[in-house]
């Protein structure tokens, strides 16, 4: 397996990609399916493939997650395709988190519009109910929201990210899907200037969440450098 040009938009995607993470397209598909077009008289829902660099780091994401460290059996086997409730019951606070995140993005990479907008309440309340969020989570819930068209949302995530640390990478990560999103190539591209900057110096530190998300942070540092060019 080889990389190859998007055929939509000319960017390089990595082999084994299935979208393209510059602007969000199915791999092999030559332009936006039905199901990515606004409905009319709005914004639209997100549809798994629209968020342009966000769609790679929601597949990398589910690759990536695993069996949280921990959970009892309910919460690491399979979600079931029918679409039920998971049982939380025995889950901590963030278990329940991790496994209605992955549900979501779960459903949204299959297409399951309805799905992904029923498990999105409960991840955000879920969310809500953390005794304390780190870094990781604010960026989890980031792409819950981008993949609802919550804007503003992953925006102020993107801030708060950058608050606490302001060269951490999933801030820029955020901020090129947000300012992709919005049509904002010059944005775009500043954020991916940034992420390249710091990106070795930030790497050194060994942060866990990196470690988690390495194979997304090296192949978003290849659409940084194309798409900073």
């Amino acid at each position: 397996m080889t990389a190859r040009p998007c055929g939509k938009c000319g960017v390089s995607v990595a082999a084994g990609a299935r979208f393209c993470a510059a602007c969000g397209t199915t791999v092999g598909a030559a332009g936006t399916s039905a199901s990515q077009q606004p409905p009319a008289g709005g914004r639209p829902v997100l549809p798994f493939a629209i968020a342009g660099v966000a769609v790679l780091v929601f597949v990398l994401v589910l690759a990536l997650r695993g069996k949280p460290a921990g959970a009892p059996p309910q919460a690491i086997q399979s979600a079931p395709s029918s679409g039920s409730l998971p049982d939380l019951s025995q889950m901590s606070p963030r278990e329940a988190f991790n496994r209605l995140f992955t549900r979501v993005m779960t459903a949204s990479e299959q297409g399951d519009t309805a799905q992904a907008n029923r498990f999105m309440p409960m991840a955000l309340m879920a969310y809500r109910n953390l005794p304390e969020v780190d870094i990781d989570a604010r960026y989890d819930v980031a792409l819950i929201h981008l993949h609802a068209g919550d804007i503003a949302a992953a925006r102020a995530l993107a801030d708060t990210i950058q608050a606490e640390r302001s060269k951490h990478l999933f801030g820029f990560v955020l901020r090129a899907a947000i300012a992709r999103f919005d049509g904002k190539p010059d944005a775009a591209k500043a954020a991916y200037r940034q992420y390249l900057a710091v990106a070795d110096e930030e790497l050194r530190a060994n942060r866990p969440e990196y470690d988690a998300h390495r194979s997304m942070l090296d192949s978003f540092r290849q659409t940084a450098i194309t798409g900073s060019r």
